[in-house]
C-alpha cells in the first residue's frame, strides 16, 4: 500500500518508494507493479500523473483525479511555477552552496524513442544546491584511507530527464547507488557496509499553486527507511 501524503477532491500526492515506476514504460517491460495501477486501485479512482520521478528516486509524487485538474497542474510544472525539493547523498565535500547550469543533452532511449530524431540540441539546465552535512568514515575506497560523504538538498529550477544525477555526477559530486551515472566502487561500499541498496536521491519537498483554490499548498515526504538508516550511521539530521 503507498505512503498518501495528501488528498482532496481533486489531487492525490504519494511518498513513491525507490525502485517502482510511475507507470507502464516499454523500457522496463519486465515491471509488472506501477504507481498509477497502485494507487487506482488504493483509493478505488483513476488518477492522472501530472509529473515524473525516477524509477530510483523516491519521495513526492502529484496525481491529479481528473482530467482538468491535470491539465492545469501540467500547465504549472511546465511554466515552472512550482517547486521542487530534493536530498541526496554524494561523494566528497561539496561546497557550502552554489548554482549549476550546466546544459544537457537530450537522453533518448533505444526502445521508447526509437522513432525520435537523435540530432536534438542541448537543453538549459539549471541546479541550486546547498550542503547540509558532511562525514568522513574509516572505509577505504580506491586511494584513500577514509571517504567522504556530503547530504545535500537540491532544487532543480528546470526539469531535464536525469537532471539531478547528471548535473551531480558534473561536478564529479556523484549520487551514491546511482548505477547509472555514479560511481560502482561507492555504490558497492554503501551495500556492502550499510546494507543500503537504492539511489539515495529523495525527492523531499513539492509546493505548488492549488489548481481550482490558487492557495499554495506545500506537500513534504518523510525519507524511507533505507535512507533514515544511512543517515543514522552517519549522524545527520535532517
Amino acid at each position: 500500500m503507498l505512503e498518501i501524503l495528501y488528498r482532496d477532491e481533486y489531487l492525490v500526492a504519494i511518498n513513491k518508494p525507490p525502485g517502482l515506476l510511475v507507470h507502464r514504460s516499454p523500457i522496463d517491460r519486465h515491471e509488472t507493479e506501477f504507481a498509477v495501477q497502485i494507487l487506482r486501485d488504493q483509493i478505488g479512482e483513476f488518477v492522472y500523473p501530472v509529473h515524473r520521478l525516477d524509477k530510483p528516486t523516491s519521495g513526492v509524487l502529484l496525481f491529479a483525479l481528473d482530467k482538468e485538474s491535470a491539465k492545469l497542474m501540467g500547465e504549472q510544472f511546465r511554466a515552472r511555477e512550482t517547486k521542487k525539493s530534493y536530498v541526496a547523498v554524494v561523494r566528497g565535500y561539496i561546497e557550502e552552496s552554489g548554482v549549476i547550469e550546466h546544459a544537457l543533452s537530450v537522453k533518448l532511449d533505444k526502445i521508447a524513442d526509437k522513432d525520435s530524431l537523435d540530432d536534438k540540441e542541448a537543453q538549459d539546465a539549471t541546479t541550486h544546491y546547498r550542503r547540509v552535512a558532511t562525514v568522513e568514515i574509516p572505509y577505504a575506497v580506491g586511494k584513500y584511507d577514509k571517504t567522504r560523504y556530503s547530504l545535500v538538498s537540491l532544487e532543480p529550477q528546470t526539469g531535464r530527464k536525469h537532471q539531478l544525477r547528471r548535473h551531480m555526477k558534473h561536478i564529479s559530486h556523484h549520487i551514491l547507488g546511482d548505477t547509472k551515472y555514479g560511481r560502482g566502487e561507492h555504490n558497492k561500499l554503501i551495500r556492502e557496509a550499510f546494507n543500503c541498496h537504492r539511489m539515495l536521491l529523495h525527492a523531499i519537498t513539492l509546493q505548488i499553486k492549488h489548481p481550482h483554490s490558487n492557495g499554495t499548498l506545500i506537500i513534504k515526504a518523510p525519507l524511507d527507511e533505507s535512507f533514515n538508516s544511512i543517515c543514522k550511521f552517519f549522524n545527520w539530521h535532517l
